[in-house]
């Protein structure tokens, strides 16, 4: 990821999707998947019409504070603001999918060392 501000950029990691649950909503599925060197597992809901997953893909997941490739933050706009006229690029330019909100939970190691 050469052009991006460290500071923005929380967490990186390749994922191979584990489970797809689409019981409950319309067009949103719940994907269960583990990373590739199985220390990190994660859920996330995505839109399967936009973004179609099945058991068994490999996702690539990047968590960050900003779209902006230099880490600044634009408080003056919102992230539904961004399109393709912006000239500036963004790290949305780098990813099928993109998605905004909120971590609502994460789960320290049983070491106290990992996340």
């Amino acid at each position: 990821m050469a052009g991006i501000s460290g500071d923005s950029q929380l967490f990186e990691d390749d994922f191979t999707v584990t489970k797809v649950d689409q019981s409950k909503y319309d067009r949103v599925a719940r994907l269960s998947g583990t990373s590739n060197d199985a220390q990190t597992i994660m859920t996330l809901d995505i839109n399967t019409e936009l973004f179609p997953c099945n058991t068994g893909d490999s996702l690539h997941c990047v968590l960050a504070t900003t779209l902006n490739m230099d880490g600044s933050k634009d408080e003056s706009r919102g992230w539904r603001d961004v399109t393709k006229a912006d000239a500036a690029p963004s790290l949305a330019d780098m990813f099928d999918y993109v998605c905004h909100g909120k971590i609502y939970k994460f789960e320290d190691g049983d070491d106290g060392q990992s996340m």
